[in-house]
């Protein structure tokens, strides 16, 4: 499947953005590889928001320092983790109906 990115102009100045990684260890997932962190909390965010609605906070706040995995962490920890595509397509997915994971 061709994809369209565009080049980048050698005349013009890069743009750099700042990125502040939300996502503190987890040890439920300690390897290297956080492709199964990303979808977890994915799928986690969702159920939050299923469960308690798109307007309860926690779902979408950022974790404070406590040490235990909590349902608070699940959005920027999945923004942080995931790749925009696969987002994209779990939405797609999710909207469709044939999502792979049960969110309720």
């Amino acid at each position: 499947m061709p994809r369209n990115i565009p080049e980048a102009d050698p005349d013009e100045p890069l743009e750099t953005k700042p990125f502040k990684f939300v996502t503190g260890y987890d040890a439920r997932f300690p390897q290297q590889n956080q492709t199964k962190h990303c979808w977890q909390n994915y799928v986690d965010y969702h159920k939050c928001v299923n469960a308690k609605g798109e307007d309860f906070r926690p779902c979408r706040q950022v974790l404070s320092r406590d040490p235990a995995p909590d349902f608070r962490e699940f959005y920027y920890a999945f923004r942080s983790l995931c790749p925009k595509a696969w987002t994209d397509r779990w939405d797609t997915q999710r909207e469709s109906g044939n999502f792979p994971a049960k969110l309720d």
